[in-house]
């Protein structure tokens, strides 16, 4: 009997999704990612030359940290997955396939742990920094 009242006319409670949808923005997974790729040994710097000169200027004029959170990295987010784009300036002496084996691997990582899922990160070197010593390069 028990089952039968509790049954009868009860109201189910709502499930995630009947409560409404939670949606992550491109530019939170800029972050993220623009974050992650930083954090890997071997990136100079991201963005592509346009993007670092727009960069240096506002630097000069005291804005300092605006716009480094996302340069170099654009990101399509549907639904749960996204696809991200990172361009990046390699320091010399890196080998360019495992610097951006590395950078893939700490992006997916990075904005996997937020839920989503990447389905793509494409990785662009834009440039070489001639003017940082190379890893492992004597001293």
């Amino acid at each position: 009997m028990t089952d039968a009242v509790e049954n009868a006319g009860g109201v189910q409670p709502a499930t995630g999704a009947a409560r409404g949808v939670t949606s992550v923005s491109d530019e939170v997974v800029e972050k993220i990612a623009g974050a992650a790729a930083r954090s890997v040994p071997g990136v100079a710097d991201l963005g592509g030359d346009v993007a670092r000169f727009f960069n240096s200027l506002l630097d000069k004029v005291g804005l300092d940290e605006a716009g480094d959170a996302r340069r170099g990295v654009s990101a399509d987010v549907k639904g749960g997955s996204a696809v991200i784009n990172v361009v990046l300036v390699i320091d010399s002496g890196h080998v360019v396939a495992d610097v951006t084996e590395a950078v893939r691997a700490a992006v997916i990582e990075a904005v996997e742990k937020y839920g989503l899922t990447v389905t793509q990160v494409n990785v662009t070197v834009d440039d070489i920094e001639l003017n940082q010593p190379a890893a492992g390069v004597g001293a």
